[in-house]
């Protein structure tokens, strides 16, 4: 009840008195005060920023902050003001751009007469596999690789071109850390299905993009517009650390793998609650 009275007297009326003391003893205006120091540079800063300017695009950035500055009564010659916010309206603009294009390409079908999808396949196969040779495009070869059945397209379902796109980018920047994964996956006791687990993992990376829960990682990650890269690359990160993750927790078999899955799917949010979060792969 006192913590409920507290909140309503603080955002009514404290806080505006407070507010208006700070602007006359600083002669800045809080978004001021974020910008040149209030805030440290990143998450913190870029969401903090501007609640009224999320919606923000990016060829409008430019001229949002001259009218931010114009309405605040900010001089155009604090250029570290200019600056501070002009990067975060990219980061923010570019996380809703980046959504896009991994939605659109996740609602991409793997397209078996699409020459483009088949080659990204046979590519993830020669990456993965360098010393033997795919018999057919339709075999039994593809379960080495952590596939359900004899045609790998029917696994790209739920996500669409974005699961190979990830598949691959791992198995062709990460190619030891690849292999040394798929051989593990492999253990007659703890393995699993490579390939199925790592679309699994697109799921679970593209949901976090969804619901916002990578906008600390990425505004500390790029102090800009985040890009398609960066989402490859946190995938990767996903990757490597879920086979540590089931190796360490050792299940009794891998019809326990919704309940280590989501176990895994809980520690990652907790980490991206910490507004200093960057989660890069540690080799």
């Amino acid at each position: 009840m006192v913590c409920s009275c507290w909140g309503f007297l603080y955002s009514n009326y404290f806080r505006f008195w407070l507010k208006w003391l700070l602007r006359l003893l600083t002669g800045k205006c809080e978004l001021q005060r974020l910008c040149e120091g209030g805030s440290a540079a990143g998450a913190r800063r870029t969401l903090s920023v501007l609640r009224n300017a999320v919606h923000v695009e990016e060829g409008e950035v430019e001229k949002c902050v001259t009218d931010v500055m114009k309405e605040k009564k900010i001089e155009q010659k604090d250029t570290g003001f200019k600056t501070n916010l002009h990067i975060s309206l990219l980061q923010i603009s570019g996380y809703k751009k980046l959504y896009l294009n991994v939605e659109n390409l996740r609602k991409v079908p793997y397209d078996s007469d699409n020459e483009e999808h088949e080659e990204q396949l046979i590519e993830l196969w020669n990456l993965l596999m360098p010393h033997e040779n795919l018999k057919a495009r339709i075999t039994k070869q593809w379960c080495d690789i952590g596939f359900q059945g004899d045609d790998p397209k029917t696994d790209f379902r739920g996500m669409g071109l974005l699961g190979l796109v990830n598949l691959v980018y791992f198995s062709k920047y990460y190619t030891d850390e690849a292999r040394q994964i798929l051989s593990r996956s492999n253990h007659p006791k703890l393995g699993y299905s490579y390939a199925i687990v790592g679309i699994n993992l697109t799921e679970m990376a593209y949901s976090l993009l969804k619901n916002g829960a990578l906008k600390s990682h990425l505004y500390n990650l790029v102090s800009g517009l985040p890009q398609m890269e960066h989402f490859h690359q946190f995938y990767c990160y996903l990757v490597y650390e879920f086979d540590k993750f089931w190796f360490e927790e050792e299940p009794e078999s891998i019809m326990h793998f919704n309940q280590y899955r989501e176990k895994f799917h809980e520690k990652i949010k907790g980490l991206l609650l910490d507004y200093d979060v960057i989660l890069t792969l540690q080799k």
